[in-house]
C-alpha cells in the first residue's frame, strides 16, 4: 500500500513541475547591442544609395550654399616662367579668393633668328664657299662639323628679328643664298586658376610682385 501512495505523489510532483515549466512566465532577456561602444554601425548598400528624398533634410545643401558656389567667377593669370614666381604670387593671392590652384603647361619660345647658308654636299664645298666669304671680308661665320647640320656655314645667331633680316640682306648682297629661320624650344610655363564671388573684384597686378608678361583670361570654374 506504501509504494503505491509514494508512486502517486511523485508522479503528481512530476505533472506539476511540468506544467510549471510549460505554463509560467517567461523572463525577459535583454537584447545584445548592434556594436561595441565607440564602433560605427554598419550600413547597407542598398541603405546608403537610397534616393536622395530618403536623406534627412538636416544632410541636404543649403539651396544659398549651392547658389553662391555656382555664380562664382573663374580666372586664370600667367604664364609664369619660374616656379618660384607662381608660387610667391600664388601664397599671396590664396587669402583673397574663394579657391586657387595652379597648373603647368608648355609654351613655345623663340631662342632667337639664325642666318645661315645651306649644307654642303661634303666638307671640301663647304670650306670652299667659306674662302670664298673670307675674301670678301666675311670674318664672323662657322662651318658646321658635326650633327644634323653637317657642312652648313653658320652666319649668326640673332635675338632681334631685324637684326637677322639685315644680316642676310648683307650676305645676300655678294651673291650668295642665305636662309634665316626662328629657332625654338619648348619650356614649362605655370598659370594660376582662382575663383571669387561674382560681387567683388580686386587688382590680382598688385599682389604679384614685379612679374611682368602676365594676362588674364576668364575660365570655367573649379
Amino acid at each position: 500500500m506504501f509504494p503505491r501512495v509514494l508512486f502517486l505523489l511523485l508522479l503528481a510532483l512530476n505533472i506539476g513541475g511540468a506544467c510549471w515549466i510549460a505554463f509560467a512566465p517567461k523572463a525577459a532577456v535583454p537584447v545584445p547591442a548592434i556594436t561595441d561602444p565607440g564602433v560605427p554601425a554598419l550600413v547597407l548598400l542598398s541603405e546608403r544609395d537610397a534616393p536622395a528624398s530618403s536623406v534627412p533634410a538636416a544632410n541636404q545643401l543649403d539651396p544659398g550654399t549651392v547658389a553662391s558656389s555656382t555664380s562664382d567667377v573663374c580666372q586664370s593669370i600667367g604664364p609664369f616662367q619660374t616656379q618660384s614666381d607662381m608660387r610667391a604670387s600664388l601664397n599671396s593671392l590664396t587669402p583673397l579668393v574663394k579657391r586657387i590652384q595652379y597648373r603647368n603647361e608648355s609654351a613655345t619660345q623663340s631662342r632667337g633668328f639664325w642666318v645661315f647658308l645651306a649644307a654642303m654636299k661634303t666638307r671640301e664645298d663647304a670650306l670652299g664657299v667659306a674662302r670664298r666669304l673670307s675674301a670678301q671680308g666675311v670674318r664672323d661665320y662657322y662651318v658646321v662639323t658635326a650633327g644634323e647640320q653637317l657642312n652648313t656655314i653658320s652666319l649668326g645667331l640673332f635675338r632681334e628679328q631685324a637684326n637677322a633680316e639685315r644680316r642676310k640682306a648683307e650676305i645676300a648682297a655678294m651673291g650668295f643664298e642665305p636662309q634665316l629661320i626662328q629657332r625654338t624650344e619648348e619650356l614649362p610655363v605655370y598659370w594660376i586658376d582662382y575663383a571669387r564671388a561674382a560681387d567683388s573684384s580686386f587688382n590680382w597686378r598688385s599682389h604679384v610682385g614685379a612679374v611682368s608678361g602676365l594676362e588674364e583670361r576668364t575660365i570655367a570654374c573649379f
